[in-house]
């Protein structure tokens, strides 16, 4: 998913063709809640499968595993509860998406076209950054408060939620021009991500590449 560059029309919507969002479809994938431990896998690496089995059109499952740094074990249940709702198929040249499956993906990046590891600035505060790209969400954002606590429970270490509003970069509460305010920042986002007007920007930082992609799943996934 990192460095995507593509957009899509105003008329797309993030739905599954039968009334029922993405979201819900990928959520329905997790273990029901029990009192014994938390699942070993979360809907953020429902979302990192779908990526990568795109990305690579026929994946073995090992590769697969690694790629995800998810234990085979947990892989191969994802794999299953996946194929069970028809988004996968399995044969001995590994794993792909059904026409269900791609259809999900791309609904996904319909609004989340881009995401983007970027370099330290302003605005980082951990090692590692990833920033991501959601299409015409910035009313769904009020101080960035939900995004960075999303973030965190995904485990990185928090997320900065940007907009663009009246041809401006914001950061709601703390700067009506992060072009002026935050400089490095701004040419970083304008040049990796190209958010147009209502489009919201998400910073999430963590002490791993993983954990930051993830956190930027995670406050990405609150505006859907």
């Amino acid at each position: 998913m990192l460095s995507r560059q593509k957009r899509y029309s105003s008329e797309d919507k993030v739905s599954s063709g039968k009334g029922m969002s993405v979201k819900v479809v990928l959520e329905k994938l997790m273990p029901q809640k029990t009192l014994g431990p938390l699942p070993a896998f979360t809907v953020f690496d429902a979302l990192k499968m779908l990526e990568t089995t795109a990305e690579s059109g026929s994946i073995g499952r090992g590769l697969l595993s690694r790629k995800m740094e998810l234990g085979e074990g947990t892989t191969r249940t994802l794999i299953s509860r996946m194929k069970k709702a028809k988004m996968m198929a399995t044969s001995r040249k590994g794993c792909t998406l059904t026409e269900k499956g791609m259809q999900i993906w791309n609904q996904i990046k319909a609004i989340i076209p881009v995401i983007s590891k970027i370099e330290v600035n302003e605005l980082t505060f951990a090692p590692f950054c990833v920033a991501t790209l959601v299409r015409n969400q910035a009313a769904k954002v009020n101080k960035g408060l939900e995004q960075r606590d999303a973030a965190v429970r995904a485990g990185a270490s928090g997320a900065t939620t940007l907009i663009f509003k009246d041809g401006k970069l914001v950061l709601p509460t703390v700067s009506e021009d992060v072009s002026k305010d935050y400089p490095k920042a701004f040419t970083q986002v304008l040049h990796l991500l190209k958010p147009a007007e209502n489009d919201a920007v998400v910073i999430s930082c963590g002490a791993s590449l993983k954990t930051a992609e993830y956190g930027a799943f995670a406050a990405s996934w609150t505006l859907l």
